[in-house]
């Protein structure tokens, strides 16, 4: 057997038999102990650590490092990504336009006259929704590889995971890509409040919990529901069916409008619709009877209603535990500190729920500081930082491949059915038929361009790309967190390939 195989199999062994412990830490009192935390707190907030973010963050220094993460001042993205993004299809139509335009498709097919047309121009339908999903997949990969705000990134999956959609209901496939950029990524380091709100005045969310659905005399409770349960104050945190059922009179009327023109309403309603897009609040369809909603008597007025309970929902501590409790589970540990969560819940509370304050909390905790290193990677931030690591600023040309990989290890963009999310606790993801896919997958990546350099088109070259991870940030700084037994293992590599496979598959890499 080639020794290089022998290697992968010995290093493999070592992940699965612990796969979320971290590799030994230099000593305390060893000067490389700073150089692996700056590592490490990187790694931590960013996508993934790669020379050009270990040399801003040099540039910087650790302090307004962090802050410029927490605060970016703009939308900066490189050239070439701009450039992509910008031609998608997707790109260049507002989700009304998506919607009109494929709502027209569907009508246009469903009237086809003759079976076999009828059945093509309804594939042709289907494919075209799909198309749209895999281009908003394209931008949100493209961004999270290569933006340099990387926080903002990592907390626009966050959110999208906290206020799920799924892409294969309805018409979702062509609103997802408008539901992470303008409702999640706008707000991801903003407040909680104006968070919320973007998600419940989005199509997508609407659609996606049947609040389409929800009107005076036919209440549909499942936004309401989900609202209380995941989006803000959590299982157990006291609130009563009632609640829900009072959310859900106060929702009533929340829906979507693919008309151009505005409803017919009596005249004193008129004054209390609200258009946005293909979001409309229609007070026709609105109960306004006062409610008791968490203990407070809201009037029905309208719109308003919807505001006054979404501002209740915000201030609840309740609230403020739960998505604090969420913030900690994703940065620091599957059971964070208790101590640390109080904290970040008395911020969100103090600063009337600053995500960038609260992520500030945790930042500077000694908690999070503690866990830096040991946190074992879910699908999506394995996937992405062992691309960022082998390309760094390299701009790849094909995310199919990258959409293949995290479907394959289940954690697919758009792809979670029920509004809970993925799960962020490491024992989802480290089973051993998992790690074997990543095995797989730290192959296909660590030993050539995999696919990733040749554009989706028929004649498409495949242009000169090696993944290069035996790097200088390799030489001055990463090998130092790595365990002599996996020094060992990569000694043993034949090949660039098997050396880069053997250090994707180490478990120094899967934290």
């Amino acid at each position: 057997m080639r020794r290089g195989r022998i290697a992968l199999f010995s290093i493999c062994g070592l992940v699965l038999l612990s796969p979320f412990h971290a590799a030994a830490a230099p000593a305390a009192d060893n000067p490389a102990v700073q150089i692996v935390r700056d590592l490490a707190l990187v790694d931590a907030v960013t996508w993934g650590v790669n020379p050009s973010a270990m040399a801003a963050y040099h540039t910087l220094g650790r302090e307004k490092w962090l802050q410029t993460q927490l605060h970016p001042a703009s939308d900066v993205l490189p050239a070439a990504v701009r450039t992509q993004i910008d031609a998608l299809p997707v790109s260049q139509k507002s989700a009304f336009d998506l919607a009109t335009d494929f709502d027209a498709q569907a009508r246009a097919a469903s009237q086809t006259a003759d079976p076999d047309q009828k059945a093509i121009a309804q594939k042709a339908f289907q494919d075209g929704m799909s198309d749209m999903a895999r281009q908003a997949a394209t931008a949100s990969l493209l961004r999270a590889l290569y933006s340099p705000d990387q926080l903002r990134e990592r907390m626009t999956w966050f959110w999208f995971n906290h206020f799920n959609v799924h892409q294969y209901k309805a018409n979702l496939r062509i609103l997802v890509g408008d539901y992470e950029n303008k409702a999640i990524r706008a707000h991801a380091l903003g407040r909680f409040h104006d968070l919320l709100e973007a998600t419940l005045r989005h199509p997508a969310m609407i659609r996606y919990l049947d609040n389409a659905d929800n009107a005076v005399g036919h209440i549909n409770e499942n936004y309401a529901r989900e609202i209380m349960e995941l989006h803000t104050m959590g299982v157990g945190s006291g609130y009563t069916q009632k609640d829900v059922e009072e959310l859900a009179r106060i929702l009533t009327g929340v829906g979507i409008d693919l008309k151009p023109d505005n409803p017919k309403l009596k005249p004193d309603q008129q004054p209390l619709l609200v258009r946005d897009g293909l979001f409309e609040f229609n007070p026709a369809r609105h109960d306004f009877g006062d409610k008791v909603f968490l203990g407070r008597t809201i009037k029905g007025r309208g719109f308003a209603e919807v505001e006054e309970a979404l501002d209740i929902l915000c201030k609840q501590p309740a609230t403020a535990q739960h998505v604090s409790r969420q913030l900690a589970t994703y940065f620091v540990a599957d059971v964070p500190p208790p101590a640390l969560v109080d904290r970040m819940a008395q911020t969100f509370m103090r600063t009337d729920g600053n995500i960038a304050s609260v992520l500030d909390t945790l930042f500077h905790s000694p908690e999070f500081t503690a866990s830096l290193g040991g946190h074992f990677k879910d699908p999506v931030r394995y996937v992405l930082s062992a691309i960022r690591l082998a390309y760094d600023t390299k701009v790849i040309v094909n995310s199919a491949p990258v959409q293949n990989w995290l479907n394959r290890l289940a954690e697919g963009l758009y792809n979670h059915q029920t509004p809970d999310g993925y799960s962020m606790m490491s024992t989802t993801w480290n089973g051993s038929g998992a790690m074997m896919t990543r095995f797989e997958i730290a192959h296909q990546i660590g030993s050539n361009s995999a696919g990733l350099f040749k554009a989706a088109t028929p004649d498409a070259v495949d242009q000169p790309a090696f993944p290069l991870i035996e790097n200088g940030l390799y030489f001055s700084s990463l090998h130092l967190k790595l365990s002599t037994p996996t020094q060992t293992a990569l000694d043993k590599a034949i090949s660039p390939q098997d050396w880069n496979t053997l250090f994707l598959s180490s478990p120094e890499f899967m934290q």
